[in-house]
């Protein structure tokens, strides 16, 4: 619900859009949501490989969240337009706070998520929550349409963000109550962290399967080459109002809903669920090609709700499928920290925005990308 009010395929475009025209800048800050933890998840597993309990770790990791993400809101508020330039910076560190603490995070996570539910009941306990998180930024995007018909930007900015970060703040709380069990099979961390970093070269060299799995996921994120610029090319088709905008969260969300609960929970193969997602996500980029209201544009969020669903449930989880258990932390981080280099791939949509001025250019190129990625997901599907 809270990264809901503040979501980066509508409204957060806006709000960097409203202090820069700059789409290298809307496109690096887009980068900064997640791109933070690339530069931290292997160390975190070099750390995380002999701890039998993570969550006073994760506990960390969201007082840190929290307040990156609360920073955004407050420096908003309290700078504003008074200097857009210096409420940019305080909002790039918010994100990169907020992201660079995602990298220990999500090494925690999928240890937790690896320790808690079985092979066979992972997969649906994961699309559970993936539809519990889509109801609440249904939810959420009520909220926002709210705040930014009754306020002005940047007012309605920053009280958005100030409010989900106490939304998050509860959910925080509650998920720090989970009773955590000891892992049984630890590995014994090494003395040095370059020792570590070629122990996991060496993995990487002679698993071919993991070599495989992490182009694919890498170029599941290139849809982020062009998702960032929709939302702006869509204000310029069509004038969006506040509620419009509450509305695409919202679509977006019904298409996690209707992704997690009527197909992918029941699917356990998650190779198909991952070409399945890429498929949905190019058929997404179609229709932006040709969107020229309000309704085009909210099929065209519909499909990216579940096609993100799809990324999102295949890639934790391929992961787990194929790394022995006291390796874990080294798999997941080898899989998330190299494949995670495309969440850059805003930086590069933006630059080609601003040299060639085409949305339908990166609209195509995205397409190209994600039949790339579709390729390399059948090979996976075809050599479990």
């Amino acid at each position: 619900m809270a990264i809901g009010v503040a979501e980066p395929s509508t409204i957060l475009p806006l709000v960097i859009h409203y202090f820069s025209e700059s789409m290298i800048i809307v496109g690096l800050m887009i980068s900064l949501f997640r791109g933070g933890q690339v530069i931290i998840q292997l160390y975190a597993a070099f750390h995380a490989q002999e701890y039998k309990r993570v969550l006073p770790y994760l506990k960390r990791v969201f007082f840190f969240r929290f307040l990156g993400w609360f920073l955004i809101g407050f420096s908003i508020y309290l700078i504003g337009d008074k200097s857009k330039t210096l409420t940019l910076i305080f909002i790039g560190l918010g994100l990169f706070l907020f992201s660079f603490m995602a990298g220990f995070g999500s090494i925690y996570f999928k240890e937790l998520q690896a320790k808690l539910f079985t092979k066979k009941y992972r997969g649906k306990t994961m699309a559970n929550r993936q539809v519990a998180g889509s109801i609440a930024s249904i939810i959420s995007g009520g909220f926002a349409g709210y705040f930014l018909n009754l306020y002005q930007p940047p007012l309605s900015y920053a009280y958005l963000f100030i409010f989900s970060s106490f939304i998050m703040a509860v959910g925080f709380f509650i998920f720090s109550t989970i009773d955590e069990p000891p892992k049984q099979k630890i590995q014994k961390k090494e003395k040095k962290f370059h020792h570590f970093l070629r122990n996991a070269l060496t993995i990487l060299k002679n698993d071919k399967r993991l070599q495989l799995q992490i182009i694919a996921v890498f170029f599941s994120f290139s849809y982020l080459i062009a998702m960032p610029f929709v939302i702006l090319n869509a204000n310029k088709s069509i004038t969006l109002t506040g509620w419009m905008v509450g509305g695409f969260i919202t679509v977006k969300m019904l298409g996690s809903i209707v992704g997690s609960s009527l197909l992918w929970r029941r699917i356990s193969n998650y190779e198909l669920m991952l070409l399945l997602g890429f498929i949905i996500m190019i058929c997404s980029f179609v229709v932006a090609i040709f969107a020229n209201n309000f309704y085009t544009y909210a099929l065209v969020f519909l499909l990216m709700g579940i096609a993100n669903d799809a990324f999102s449930i295949a890639n934790m989880n391929l992961v787990i499928e194929i790394a022995p258990e006291e390796k874990r932390p080294i798999y997941t981080a080898l899989q998330t920290n190299l494949s995670s280099f495309g969440l850059f791939f805003p930086i590069l949509g933006g630059v080609l925005l601003k040299y060639i001025d085409s949305y339908l250019f990166i609209y195509l190129l995205t397409i190209l990308f994600l039949l790339v990625g579709g390729v390399f997901s059948w090979k996976l599907l075809k050599n479990p």
